[in-house]
């Protein structure tokens, strides 16, 4: 293939090429626009109307020859040639701020495009030469000048952005140099660059301003088309042609020549897939430097996971989804609203809203606002976005749970604690008149029998009545305990002089351990009822403590007839023994016992075991 071929091949394929990616930027345009009138999405429009102009009047011109068009009419022509001349404006009023796109530079920009049309169509209606050198002249003047203006003045934007504007331009201001001049080399690089500058201008716009709005749903495609372009032209210069070349000299089956097109056709299908990948990455990875969903997933899925509160997991998933999709602000909320039916991800032009769907209300909504380049989600983005609503669902789901199930067993073991308070409460209320009963029956004793010791006696009773109802806690020192059992027997002593006899052996370290209140009374007043009253020669009561095991076992035995422990059935059901036990479970649970035993020289043995590790833990916490 001659050199003048291949640049002809090269203006074709770029021309056809051109007016198919800007008809694709066209309709997703309409599809997808945001904003009115002098909005970007119709800077876009105009974009994509330009570029189809311009690439439908050079392949016309191009393809007019071989097809027996004729000429291109001289107004069509000035169309296409205005058409091209007024994208460099477009790129310059793009590359103004969001907030001022009525810039000087647009103005100035528009007014050298105006005035290069205005000289087209003049040589159009004088029947001169269209294009106008002179037109194209001032193009050029006028790109180098603003892409200088650009790079000097945007002292707001960055590096990268004043250089992507200003490199469009000077590959404008060339294409425009070149077609002021001859109108075809034999250079297919030149004629690439001198006809195909629309191309870059356009990208350059999506990629400064539509960078995740469309750059996805366009430059893919677009760079994916381009690809193949260049995989079935180079298939075309560097197989097909030698092949014919070689077939016409040989063999002039027309059949091996069909095939060998076909076959190429079938390799450039086949490659399409391959093509498209390396179109994806390069767009996800190099420009819009997409995160790797799949792996974010599972950093968002461990850190919510391990969130210690709901709080936590809404922050955790905010903060990465945030940084995702380049929100420039991001905040949280709760709805009492049914989400039935309702979609989780909701983009709308300036902000993206997930509802989390918990299974109860209220659900957290998580709202991000300003995303970077105008974004608009894509399938990929929702699926992403849906994915961590139902991680972070999950996880408050679970936290929810959690707190319901700890506050049911708060309340359980609240309930528990009144409900044994009162019935502590009751047992003590029975013990105190009990003790007074028998108090008073001996007291009313001593009035028959020696009314010269009742006074005595009383004042005794008056003290211990004043310790006893003093004691309002449910644990008393043992040594307190002690104290109100020796004023209790002195007053027994009292009745029954000679024939009762009392030991106490405790030792003084023992009588600061807390043990439940008036827990040995009864046993001591057991004692005396059944042992000693009943014993015509009377007898003795000894109250003894040791430490066995980490328990303190309390001791009250006697030398009656062994009747206590029979005694003990009908106070089961009573104010004695049976609440003794009930006092000891309330508080310790199994770990507290009562026995009573019969002693082998006659009376009975009481035995109270305590843990008094375990009280003591139960006081600290």
């Amino acid at each position: 293939m001659s050199p003048l071929n291949a640049a002809s091949l090269v203006n074709l394929t770029g021309f056809s090429l051109g007016l198919a990616l800007y008809g694709m930027l066209a309709i997703m345009v309409l599809r997808h626009r945001r904003g009115g009138i002098g909005g970007t999405g119709f800077l876009l429009l105009i974009t994509a109307a330009l570029g189809i102009l311009w690439n439908a009047g050079e392949l016309y011109a191009f393809a007019q020859a071989d097809l027996g068009l004729g000429s291109m009419p001289p107004m069509f022509a000035a169309v296409a040639f205005s058409a091209l001349g007024f994208l460099p404006s477009v790129v310059v009023h793009f590359a103004g701020s969001e907030s001022d796109r009525t810039n000087r530079l647009a103005y100035l920009a528009y007014v050298i495009s105006t005035a290069a049309a205005v000289l087209h169509f003049r040589e159009a209606l004088i029947g001169g030469n269209v294009p106008s050198e002179l037109a194209f002249t001032v193009l050029t003047a006028g790109s180098i000048v603003l892409a200088a203006a650009i790079f000097i003045f945007r002292l707001h934007q960055t590096l990268e952005r004043k250089a992507i504007w200003t490199a469009a331009l000077l590959v404008f201001a060339a294409s425009a140099l070149h077609l002021g001049g001859e109108k075809e080399t034999a250079y297919w690089y030149v004629e690439l660059i001198a006809h195909q500058s629309s191309l870059p201008i356009a990208l350059a716009i999506l990629y400064q301003n539509y960078r995740f709005a469309f750059a996805d749903l366009f430059l893919k495609r677009a760079i994916a088309l381009m690809l193949l372009a260049t995989v079935a032209v180079g298939l075309y210069i560097f197989v097909a042609v030698p092949g014919l070349r070689y077939h016409e000299t040989h063999d002039r089956d027309d059949v091996l020549a069909a095939g060998l097109i076909i076959a190429l056709w079938v390799i450039t299908a086949l490659t399409y897939p391959a093509i498209y990948r390396a179109a994806s990455w390069f767009v996800d990875a190099v420009i819009l430097k997409r995160a790797d969903y799949s792996e974010l997933l599972r950093t968002i899925s461990a850190e919510v996971d391990s969130a210690l509160s709901q709080d936590d997991a809404i922050n955790a998933a905010a903060t990465h989804i945030s940084r995702t999709l380049a929100a420039a602000q991001q905040e949280s909320r709760l709805i009492d609203e049914r989400t039935d039916g309702v979609d989780i991800v909701q983009n709308t032009v300036d902000s993206v809203s997930v509802i989390v769907p918990t299974a109860e209300e209220p659900h957290p909504v998580l709202e991000f606002r300003e995303l970077a380049g105008g974004r608009r989600l894509l399938s990929d983005d929702v699926s992403f976005l849906e994915s961590v609503a139902f991680i972070v669902a999950r996880r408050i789901d679970a936290l929810r749970v959690d707190h319901e199930r700890c506050e049911r067993e708060f309340r359980e073991q609240e309930f528990v604690r009144l409900a044994t308070e009162a019935q502590l409460t009751a047992l003590r209320s029975q013990v105190n008149p009990h003790f007074l009963f028998n108090a008073l029956t001996t007291i009313g004793y001593l009035i028959r029998s020696a009314p010269d010791r009742a006074y005595d006696t009383l004042l005794r009773l008056t003290q211990l009545l004043r310790g006893v109802l003093s004691t309002t806690g449910e644990f008393a020192a043992l040594g307190d305990e002690i104290r109100i059992i020796e004023s209790y027997l002195d007053i027994e002593r009292a009745r029954f002089e000679e024939r009762l006899a009392v030991m106490i052996d405790i030792a003084d370290e023992m009588r600061k351990i807390e043990i439940p209140s008036l827990v040995l009374q009864p046993l001591v007043e057991n004692a005396i009822k059944h042992a000693i009253s009943e014993n015509r020669n009377g007898g003795a009561v000894e109250v003894t403590a040791h430490l066995l095991k980490g328990n303190l076992v309390l001791s009250v035995s006697d030398t009656g007839r062994g009747e206590m422990a029979a005694g003990s059935h009908e106070n089961n059901g009573g104010v004695g023994l049976a609440n003794i036990r009930e006092r000891l479970a309330a508080h310790y649970g199994n770990a507290a016992s009562l026995e009573l035993r019969e002693n082998p020289y006659g009376g009975t043995t009481a035995e109270i075991a305590i843990p008094i590790e375990s009280h003591a833990a139960k006081k600290a916490a």
